[in-house]
């Protein structure tokens, strides 16, 4: 459906029309964030609420989360979906506001609540579009269960087969604390990180400090591996993949004058490439045990699966930033830079096309500092109306052009 001067003026309307209420649902979830595979009580008003407005929801057969159409049979089919996830994060909330989480250690410091308010926002004002004849295919909403969970609950929902039948493009907003309110940052090509979870493990005989050339000096061979690992993966891949990895955990031993028998170290493995990703997992054990083999200690070395990174179709951006100019203007279309921080909207790009953008939920004027997955995470929530809009603009233009 092109956007025209008559569809933008009724997507303005309709987003004023229900500002208000979608404030008041997301404070509504702010209050009673729920965590990955808890999302009870967060699905069950989305359904209410979209039943309320007389669709169809339905849930996912993990028990939470739920798809939706927007559009009769009448319409053309779906070639559009818009995609919100519903968990909170085990952080507590520190803030002072009348909404502060009710739940002990559970907050939505990510803005996962807003993105949800955001894509049921979208669903009603497409579904009001559909009843004026301004919706030329359906629209598939898409609310996801346990972002925050490794690998994702967006396997929990391409686990079913009509998640993304027919689904031309999908696409969503992360809130950006970076970025001020009304502007919507965006980028061609990858934007998010794979993120996938590196353990290695050393054994040995242990032995006397005093006399390593009996044992196996385990803790140097540990110092090595972490030091070297990195640097010779990065010349193993192809360095535009930005690969790193980064330890967080190191442990060996318990006396100084001990060479224990076994240590560890966990770390976290991230790429902005897809092939660099895929390569990577096989290339980690290999070099573990290269590199610890002059020591004479057992080495297991493991890559637990993660995300893919998030690559963004430039068509799809490009449906973003029409959408973005028409119903906001010029002045509201950002950039942003790439995040090594992963997200499981990457897996629906590996069946179908589609794109993230950045919403900008910073005040206007504001300079503090702040960022997500902390206690202290909130959002100026004018930048609900500006991801209705976007979300909106973006399902209408899909199938306009026969190659979209």
């Amino acid at each position: 459906m092109p956007l025209d001067s008559t569809v933008v003026a009724e997507v303005d309307r309709l987003a004023k029309t229900y500002a208000d209420e979608l404030i008041a649902f997301r404070r509504d979830l702010h209050t009673h964030p729920e965590p990955g595979r808890e999302e009870f009580r967060t699905t069950r008003v989305v359904s209410d609420r979209l039943e309320l407005a007389g669709f169809a929801p339905v849930r996912l057969p993990v028990g939470t989360g739920l798809l939706c159409d927007v559009g009769g049979p009448g319409l053309g089919p779906v070639k559009a979906a818009l995609r919100a996830d519903l968990d909170a994060l085990r952080v507590v909330d520190e803030k002072t506001v009348p909404y502060r989480s009710s739940r002990p250690g559970v907050c939505h410091a990510c803005g996962h609540d807003a993105h949800t308010a955001i894509v049921l926002g979208a669903g009603l004002v497409l579904g009001e579009l559909a009843a004026a004849g301004m919706l030329g295919n359906r629209v598939r909403l898409v609310f996801q269960p346990a972002e925050e969970i490794i690998p994702g609950g967006a396997l929990d929902v391409l686990a079913t087969d009509a998640a993304l039948a027919g689904v031309e493009q999908i696409f969503a907003v992360h809130c950006d604390p970076r970025l001020e309110v009304g502007t919507v940052g965006l980028r061609a090509g990858p934007i998010t990180s794979a993120a996938d979870r590196v353990h290695v493990r050393l054994t040995g005989p242990g032995g006397h400090t005093a006399r390593p050339h009996l044992s196996a000096d385990l803790v140097h061979a540990l110092s090595t591996l972490v030091s070297q690992l990195p640097l010779a993966l990065s010349r193993r891949v192809d360095p535009r993949g930005g690969l790193t990895l980064v330890w967080g955990r190191i442990q060996a031993g318990a006396a100084a004058n001990a060479i224990p028998m076994e240590g560890e170290a966990e770390g976290t493995l991230r790429c902005l490439n897809v092939n660099v990703w895929e390569s990577a997992a096989e290339l980690v054990p290999v070099l573990a045990h290269q590199i610890v083999a002059p020591y004479g200690v057992g080495v297991q070395a493991e890559v637990h699966r993660g995300v893919p990174p998030v690559v963004n179709d430039p068509f799809a951006i490009g449906l973003l930033q029409r959408a973005v100019e028409a119903t906001m203007g010029r002045d509201a279309v950002g950039t942003t830079e790439q995040s090594l921080g992963g997200e499981d909207f990457a897996w629906y790009l590996t069946r179908t096309r589609g794109a993230l953008a950045r919403l900008g939920v910073r005040p206007t004027g504001s300079t503090r500092p702040f960022d997500i997955h902390q206690g202290t995470f909130d959002i100026d929530e004018h930048a609900i109306s500006v991801g209705v809009r976007t979300l909106v603009g973006a399902a209408l233009l899909v199938g306009e052009d026969d190659d979209g």
